[in-house]
């Protein structure tokens, strides 16, 4: 069951696991080891926080599935997929974000490899890096309505840490 959780839901967080499964913290914690043991998930651990994801995902791609999974910067990947190249103001439009906020998850998308810039007559137009990888991710792994909630609070919680 935890296994098929985390495939249908790569990226997703303990919590989110331990919401879908109703499993308690030990019990969920006891099976991720296992799994992660046997070779079958891959933990990926922050400070304070860890992603799931099946070992079937490339790590390439755990980058992409971990943005489309935050609401701001999954705006931010959609709008280039819509409209390629865009400028920083494009950008704010698109996302109906503050500019700040925009500048955070910008900052963040071009240092996971995600974006390129390049600076054309002192203005900086940014590219997806690969949209083929984004396009395909999206489609396969975008994620669900359910996870929204969760996904906006973090996202609210990351902006905060500045």
């Amino acid at each position: 069951m935890i296994l098929r959780v985390i495939e249908e839901n790569p990226g997703i967080h303990f919590r989110g696991i331990m919401r879908k499964t109703g499993l308690m913290n030990g019990v969920l914690s006891y099976h991720l080891t296992k799994l992660e043991n046997t070779s079958k998930i891959v933990a990926m651990r922050q400070p304070r926080t860890a992603r799931f994801y099946s070992s079937a995902i490339s790590r390439d791609d755990f980058a992409v599935i971990k943005a489309l999974r935050r609401p701001t910067p999954k705006e931010l990947l959609l709008a280039f997929l819509h409209n390629g190249t865009l400028s920083f103001a494009d950008l704010v439009k698109y996302s109906r974000r503050s500019p700040s906020t925009v500048s955070f998850y910008m900052a963040y998308l071009v240092k996971e490899g995600l974006v390129t810039v390049t600076i054309t007559k002192l203005k900086k137009q940014y590219t997806l890096a690969d949209r083929q990888r984004v396009d395909r991710l999206l489609e396969e792994h975008g994620p669900r309505l359910v996870d929204k909630c969760a996904s906006n609070f973090g996202d609210m919680m990351t902006s905060l840490r500045i």
